[in-house]
């Protein structure tokens, strides 16, 4: 696979309209109204890390890479942390939640020093 990050992206993309989807058509009568904004606050987070990761993918400018793969990671943590915790109410799934936060500020924090570092040449 030439370019991972673009498939990355676009597989959380496809996985986040998806199970927005979902939430929004098949869950609402089940689910407490402070969870369904959990849940939609996870979608929104998904959606928008799929996005720069896609992004960073697109001209393969592998210095980027380490911050795509932590907001991967961030989704996976951060996201699917609160669509599980949502949809069962186990709230010690919550306590998993911050560390996908902090993954995504690690992400965006590699993207940052990548930026400055080639700025600089």
């Amino acid at each position: 696979m030439k370019n991972k990050y673009v498939t990355i992206g676009a597989v959380m993309g496809f996985l986040g309209v998806a199970i927005g989807a979902f939430g929004t058509h098949s869950l609402k009568p089940f689910i407490l109204p402070d969870l369904l904004e959990t849940y939609r606050t996870g979608v929104m987070y998904h959606l928008i890390h799929a996005i720069i990761i896609t992004a960073i993918g697109l001209p393969g400018k592998v210095e980027y890479f380490k911050g795509a793969l932590f907001l991967t990671i961030g989704i996976i943590l951060f996201s699917f942390s609160l669509y599980v915790y949502s949809l069962t109410g186990l709230k010690f799934l919550a306590m998993i939640t911050p560390f996908g936060g902090i993954s995504f500020l690690a992400g965006w924090l590699l993207i940052i020093i990548a930026s400055v570092k080639k700025s600089g040449e």
